[in-house]
């Protein structure tokens, strides 16, 4: 919700987010992709504490990677699809989780 309204915010600079919707959307995308690509939490992930991070190692996942899991969860549905980890798809065809500020290792 953070990174959300920070991209209206961002957006109404370019367009009215009132009237053009893809902006703030395109935005948020962006945001993913080098926020979570390089440092594996986007501003209003470190303000909550949660890290999206490889599910094979930990780290942060890449530009790429980070890219197709905003795309993904920008189409909405993906994130309704869950798994035993609770992984949506998006997290799954990205490699990512999403750890909580209280975890210290992977789960499971």
């Amino acid at each position: 919700m953070i990174d959300w309204l920070m991209c209206l915010l961002v957006a109404a600079v370019f367009a009215d987010p009132r009237r053009v919707a893809w902006p703030p959307v395109a935005i948020l995308i962006l945001e993913y992709a080098f926020f979570v690509g390089l440092f594996a939490q986007t501003p209003g992930m470190r303000i909550t504490g949660l890290r999206c991070v490889s599910v094979a190692d930990g780290r942060p996942v890449g530009i790429v990677n980070a890219l197709l899991r905003g795309v993904l969860l920008a189409v909405a549905v993906p994130a309704l699809i869950m798994d035993d980890r609770r992984r949506g798809l998006h997290d799954r065809v990205a490699g990512t989780i999403m750890i909580a500020p209280s975890a210290r290792a992977l789960p499971g």
